[in-house]
């Protein structure tokens, strides 16, 4: 009965584009993206600890949201290291922070691999509860704990 969840909120620009995709999407675009990180665990009742009351310092949690997304996101523009390579040499010339992944760059996968960057960087005894990621003002994907 003492779980608590908190929420971070952050925001980041990136453009990406959606290889073998079927839509305008396909094309190098961007979006303003919100993300929103929620933590679950019981506030701290060590009265000796700095963190007293706190399930997690929202300046912790920051930090690593920070570190692990938002640096390497940040103006960046994230596209499947699939791509066929003189695709990604016609990028190369207007972009000069391309980060490849191992993935497709939609929302949902974006979510997956959040999850793992920040799950293993939490204190103990917190725990990832959910994350959503705003990627248009009308559209938006959710990863829960629950579900996974």
């Amino acid at each position: 009965m003492n779980q608590i969840r908190v929420t971070k909120e952050f925001r980041f620009e990136s453009a990406h584009a959606l290889m073998g995709y079927d839509g305008p999407c396909k094309n190098v675009h961007g979006h303003s993206y919100e993300l929103s990180v929620t933590v679950i665990g019981a506030p701290i009742d060590d009265r000796a600890s700095a963190k007293l009351g706190m399930v997690m310092d929202f300046g912790d949690l920051k930090k690593i949201i920070k570190k692990q997304i938002v640096d390497p996101f940040d103006h960046a523009l994230l596209l499947n290291s699939e791509v066929p390579q003189r695709e990604l040499q016609n990028y190369g010339e207007p972009f000069t922070n391309i980060v490849l992944l191992p993935y497709q760059p939609t929302s949902e996968n974006f979510l997956l691999d959040f999850a793992k960057r920040i799950a293993e960087l939490l204190p103990q005894g917190v725990q990832l509860h959910s994350m959503r990621l705003r990627e248009t003002a009308n559209s938006y994907a959710e990863w829960f704990a629950a579900d996974n």
